[in-house]
């Protein structure tokens, strides 16, 4: 594996010596061309903007002083576009003469503070950006943030031709990794554990959900480390990713695409965006998806569809209500029917393998969102911003595990079904202030806030049945007369057992800036109220203040070090063998690093070190699990240290690049099991090693033809579940993706291939109360093929 890492390394740097030397061969002098700067209304440069030639395959985005350059011009009259949000685009006609440098400077009529929503729109255009999402209320620029904060824009979205969260978004962010799953929801770990999941800024996670995201609707994915639990929400110690929606954007416009693609895979979206009255004030966003695809896997589907309909209407300059539903359905074979058993290791079946039966009942799954914003300007400094969000998830189906091998034929696999019903209810409730004053010599970005939420979740999974044995090393199927036939005659929440968390929080954030905001200074704290409740042992209540320091320094106007200390106070969702709520999970971290623009703002990198602590952590009760009915209990601790650098944008003309690599070292420090501690936490791997590169033609024959590769590899991974201490780890993880794309005028041809080398990949671990191994594999060889056409 070692040998073929080093030896893909080689092909990539083969690649980027290759691209530059014809980057080198054909550059001339560049003599006709248009060139200037970009200001917002108080003369700040702006940064991150995209300017586009009308009709034109020429796009380029300004650096950190505002510049911007299109080179290489034919002698024509040209139409320089600038996409703003919530108004009409700023154009204008520039006539470009042969061998003259053409200088247009623009001044928008917008603060600084609302080129965020211009920025974001541009991400169709960058992998690389320079501001975060207003759901994540932090004003200032990225590289002056004390967080390490990767954001997945669009464009890289849709490069890599990413569907949904269950794909390849975390080889774009160091460290993070999708672990197994239930074809549901993503279950992605980052320094240690998995991850909170936000919407909009909003805290979705539960036990198990929410229902994964599908690309169409998303507009961009921010993934911060760390703690920060006081901007948003309670989140995990190691994290969050936030899942940016799309917005009306003001401009008329649409889009729509097909894919074919491996295992019968056909795919449709639809992207409507524009105003719906003639003075402006009613704008709209409508994106739809429709998708039916099998799999390499026997008897395995997933049909799936998504609605999201957003109206936002213009009170004033001043003052703005969004509305957005967002309704997610699948319909996916029996949940647990990706899993391959047996007695004798990893890697034992082929990768089609399934516990399932081709007349199983399917497990139907339903996700409505209604997110309700208010945006009111108080004036040039200061924004109220209150929102609310009702999330219902309901699934009805079974899930398929195993009693265990045949103690006589150990060939033989007992197959046991269970019925998973769910209802769940989430309502977050926000309100928050944020601004900048100035005393003195010193200016103050303050933010503060209210933020509320409740979830309560009802599962019945009490219900089981047996199904037919199977021989997996010559399975024989068909033999089920019918599926299985469970009791539904109650209502869900009078036979399923529910979870109830709830908090209220306060919080209040100063950035304080010197020396003209070279150094930067946060001071930040969160009290927050948790309360859980169940049948068995009702409410809890836990309350705690948690503290922030970051401190930023700007070495000069590219480069900024970076120091923070944080806290978490977050839920422990679920109960123990008594049906008592756990206490909540607290932790810490330790943080330092460094940022920088390169090129002047054309790429960036980023390396932190960190070190995070988790207090009563859930660990596995062994004492009263048994069997299929496993416990967990708390009083835990894990502790994690690591290394991360990210390098993302165009390290010269034409060619994006995202690398990354992240040491991570996880252990268990505390657990009711002895021979758990000092092991790898669950779920981490210790050295993730990332790569993808995108290089694009602009002139010439091959105008429009992009050509895009990467790969993902990672060493020494551990399960993401450890039942024993000598839970043997996970082979090393090699995948290999590339694809070619072609853009002319209004269409583009998309093809991406995954896994070019059909290695058999896989995540699992080792069952010990029925002495199995069991493992996901991943699809071989395969491709898709997208054509898009914009309107």
């Amino acid at each position: 594996m070692f040998y073929i890492y080093k030896k893909i390394q080689t092909y990539f740097l083969a690649i980027c010596l290759c691209l530059f030397c014809i980057q080198f061969a054909t550059a001339q002098k560049h003599e006709t061309a248009i060139k200037g700067t970009i200001f917002s209304n108080n003369q700040t440069p702006a940064e991150g903007v995209t300017i586009t030639l009308k009709g034109k395959n020429r796009t380029t985005v300004t650096n950190n002083d505002g510049y911007y350059e299109i080179n290489d011009l034919s002698p024509e009259t040209y139409t320089l576009i600038v996409s703003l949000v919530g108004s009409q685009d700023y154009q204008q006609q520039v006539i470009v003469e042969k061998n003259k440098i053409i200088t247009v400077d623009i001044t928008l009529s917008l603060s600084n503070t609302e080129l965020n929503q211009v920025v974001i729109l541009s991400n169709k255009s960058a992998f690389k950006t320079n501001r975060v999402s207003s759901s994540l209320r932090l004003n200032s620029p990225i590289n002056e943030i004390p967080q390490n904060i990767q954001v997945i824009t669009g464009k890289l979205i849709n490069d890599q031709q990413i569907f949904n969260m269950l794909e390849g978004v975390t080889r774009n962010v160091s460290g993070a990794t999708r672990v197994e799953h239930w074809d549901n929801y993503a279950n992605i770990t980052m320094r240690g554990s998995q991850v909170a999941a936000f919407r909009n800024g909003m805290n979705i996670s539960s036990t198990w959900g929410p229902l994964t995201e599908d690309m169409s609707m998303v507009e961009r994915i921010e993934f911060v480390k760390g703690p920060a639990g006081f901007m948003l929400a309670n989140g995990n110690p190691s994290g969050f990713y936030n899942v940016v929606t799309k917005k009306p954007s003001g401009r008329n416009k649409g889009e729509a695409s097909l894919t074919y693609g491996s295992f019968d895979m056909f795919r449709a979206t639809l992207d409507l965006d524009g105003k719906l009255t003639k003075d402006g004030k009613l704008l709209y966003r409508f994106n739809a998806m429709a998708e039916k695809k099998k799999s390499y896997r026997d008897f395995d589907f997933n049909d799936r569809y998504t609605i999201a309909p957003v109206l936002k209407y213009l009170f004033s300059d001043k003052t703005a209500v969004t509305l957005e539903y967002t309704q997610q359905y699948s319909k996916v074979n029996a949940i647990g029917s990706n899993y391959s058993f047996s007695k004798e290791g990893y890697a034992d079946l082929p990768r089609n393998f399934t516990t399932s039966e081709a007349n199983l009942d399917p497990t139907d799954m339903t996700e409505r969102n209604i997110l309700a914003i208010l945006d009111h300007k108080i004036n040039d400094r200061w924004k109220f911003t209150a929102q609310g969000s009702y999330l219902n998830y309901q699934q009805e189906g079974m899930s398929l595990w195993p009693t265990g091998f045949d103690p006589e034929n150990t060939a033989i696999l007992k197959r046991g079904a269970s019925v998973w019903d769910v209802l769940g209810k989430i309502y977050v409730g926000q309100a928050f202030i944020n601004g900048e004053v100035q005393t003195g010599a010193i200016t103050h970005k303050i933010l503060s806030g209210l933020d509320l939420s409740d979830k309560t979740f009802y599962h019945d999974f009490s219900q089981t049945a047996p199904l037919p044995d199977l021989d997996i090393y010559n399975p024989v199927y068909g033999n089920l007369a019918v599926s299985p036939i469970f009791d539904r005659s109650h209502r869900l929440e009078d036979r399923g057992v529910k979870y109830q968390n709830n908090y209220k929080a306060l919080y209040v954030q100063d950035e304080l800036g010197f020396f003209e905001n070279t150094l930067r200074l946060t001071l930040a704290g969160r009290y927050t109220i948790l309360k859980a409740a169940n049948y068995y042992s009702g409410a809890t209540s836990n309350k705690r203040f948690t503290p922030r320091v970051g401190l930023s320094y700007s070495i000069n106007k590219n480069t900024a070090a970076y120091f923070v200390n944080d806290q978490s106070f977050n839920e422990n969702y679920g109960t123990d063998w008594e049906g008592k709520s756990f206490n909540p999970e607290t932790g810490g971290n330790i943080e330092f690093g460094l940022k920088r623009d390169w090129l002047n703002g054309k790429w960036n990198s980023v390396v932190s070190v960190y070190q995070i602590t988790k207090n009563n952590v859930l660990t596995n009760d062994a004492e009263h699990s048994t069997g299929a009915m496993q416990y967990s209990r708390e009083s835990g601790q894990q502790r994690t240290k690591g290394l991360e650098v990210d390098i993302r944008g165009e390290v010269f003309k034409n060619l994006d690049l995202i690398v990354n690599y992240a040491f991570t070292e996880g252990k268990t420090t505390k657990d009711t099991d002895a021979s758990v501690i000092g092991t790898q936490v669950p779920g981490t791997t210790k050295h993730i090693h990332n790569a993808w590169l995108n290089y694009k033609v602009d002139r010439g024959t091959l105008n429009g033809v992009g050509l895009s590769l990467g790969y993902q590899y990672q060493v020494k991974r551990a399960p993401w579940y450890i039942s024993t201490g000598d839970t043997p780890g996970l082979p090393d993880y090699f995948r290999l993706d590339g694809g070619i794309s072609y853009q002319k005028n209004k269409v583009t041809v998309n093809v991406t291939v995954n896994n070019i080398l059909d290695k058999y990949l896989y995540s699992g671990g080792y069952y010990g109360y029925s002495d199995m191994y069991y493992w996901q594999t991943e699809a071989g060889t395969n491709f898709r093929l997208s054509v898009g056409y914009k309107f």
